[in-house]
């Protein structure tokens, strides 16, 4: 699994042009950018007809369907390939065309896609962000393949179902955000895992004169940073006003909000410098190459370990607690998976695809090209899960509450608009908070109307 690496406006173009808050450049932008796709092979799929309900048939399926992927990266790219491998070995009559696009290049172009001639199937993310195409009519319904899922708890349900009640997305993998570590590193040199902020900052302090990097960084991506200010504002304000202030129902200029960028400002020293020059690969592979102590990343950083001993030695630990009366027991851990376009061009195909990449055995043909990540389905065998896997279970398990992201949490044009170029800013000048939060607050009111 990866991620985005554009700034400002990697999300901007999902919003259609009806969306306030968007303004007439960046629309253009997103045009020319899937014209320029479009010409070189990219997102181009086959056309589109109306799909009919056609429910998910018994029988063996036949034709084309096909698949569009952001999963560009080898590792992910890999797992992809082995189970619509499986599929097609299954359906003989069935070909199955993936056209995989970087990742950046799909998140920037993915309203223009589905308003285009999509896949009849595509990646995407659940919560919000299904929800937003869900609602605008560019998703296909597949509550008739709900209805033959099993072992998918009723939570990830719920993270599939848009506003009218139906199922638009299917859950594959999920992955945790927490602190990872290499356990050789922190045996050779005595360190113990951080209870407390004032513990991290201790051990950060020990790390400088050991002559690591506290804190692996990377931002030029524009997203990796939104992962530090979400767990900070769950460790300072608790699940429940992180989620309504990503919601747009509290006001960034709340001292609560203030109180997350100067928790942040005074850690800020320990992460690598110079981090919106970097990204989060560079970052991770500070980490792999012991040059820094500590990320605050999703566990697809593993993807820049090599498996087998490399991987073994990776190991993570949640966010420290700032507020005992907050604790540490919200996560965040979000969840990937398959979507169909409103009008695929292969219905039947398409919801037997989906359909199958719910069961335990396609998800565990993903894990074994993937260890970075864990299986949705309660059903798959995780015997043969790594010491990460196994951990990274437990961890989302054992949560009392769970986030996505904040860029899945929230709208989209916020998050790429206003937040994105925001904590930037707050990076290069940690100082002027109140100045920064007014800013984003008027900028909120824009787009959220209040």
């Amino acid at each position: 699994m990866t991620r985005p690496s554009n700034e400002a406006e990697y999300l901007a173009r999902m919003v259609p042009p009806s969306v306030r808050g968007v303004d007439r450049r960046t629309l253009l932008r997103g045009a020319l950018g899937v014209g320029a796709l479009l010409g070189a092979g990219g997102l181009a799929a086959c056309g589109s007809s109306d799909g009919g309900g056609t429910g998910v048939p018994t029988g063996a399926v036949t034709g084309t369907v096909t698949v569009g992927s952001n999963q560009s990266d080898a590792v992910p790219k890999a797992a992809v390939q082995a189970y619509m491998d499986a599929f097609q070995k299954a359906n003989s009559g069935t070909t199955v065309k993936i056209n995989t696009v970087d990742h950046n290049s799909f998140q920037e172009n993915i309203n223009n896609y589905l308003q285009g001639s999509p896949d009849d199937v595509f990646t995407w993310f659940a919560g919000y962000r299904m929800q937003f195409f869900a609602e605008k009519g560019l998703a296909g319904d597949i509550s008739d393949v709900w209805a033959n899922i099993t072992g998918m708890s009723d939570a990830l349900k719920k993270a599939s179902t848009g506003a009218d009640g139906k199922q638009y997305f299917v859950p594959m993998t999920n992955y945790p955000w927490a602190v990872f570590y290499r356990k050789s590193v922190f045996q050779e040199k005595g360190y113990e895992v951080p209870k407390t902020l004032d513990d991290l900052n201790a051990l950060g302090a020990q790390m400088k004169k050991d002559g690591l990097d506290p804190i692996a960084f990377g931002d030029k991506d524009g997203w990796p940073a939104m992962g530090t200010f979400d767990q900070i504002n769950l460790r300072v304000n608790g699940y429940d006003f992180h989620v309504s202030l990503m919601a747009g129902k509290e006001d960034w200029t709340n001292p609560k909000v203030k109180k997350v960028f100067d928790t942040w400002a005074g850690i800020l020293p320990l992460h690598q410098s110079d981090s919106l020059g970097r990204t989060w690969q560079e970052a991770a592979q500070s980490l792999q190459q012991k040059k820094s102590g500590m990320y605050v990343l999703g566990s697809f950083l593993a993807q820049q370990f090599t498996k087998g001993a490399e991987q073994d030695d990776l190991d993570f630990f949640g966010f420290p607690e700032i507020d005992s009366t907050i604790g540490t027991d919200a996560v965040e851990a979000p969840i990937d998976g398959y979507m169909m376009s409103a009008r695929p061009k292969n219905e039947p195909a398409a919801k037997k695809l989906l359909q199958y990449i719910s069961q335990p055995e396609a998800q565990l043909l993903a894990l074994k090209a993937d260890p970075s990540v864990i299986a949705t389905n309660d059903k798959a065998d995780t015997s043969g899960y790594t010491a990460l896997q196994k951990k990274s279970a437990e961890f989302v398990k054992s949560a009392k509450s769970i986030t996505q992201f904040m860029d899945r949490d929230t709208r989209p044009d916020f998050a790429s608009t206003v937040m994105i170029p925001a904590i930037q800013s707050f990076i290069k000048n940690p100082k002027d908070i109140d100045g920064l939060c007014t800013s984003i607050q008027a900028q909120k009111k824009s787009i959220f109307g209040s």
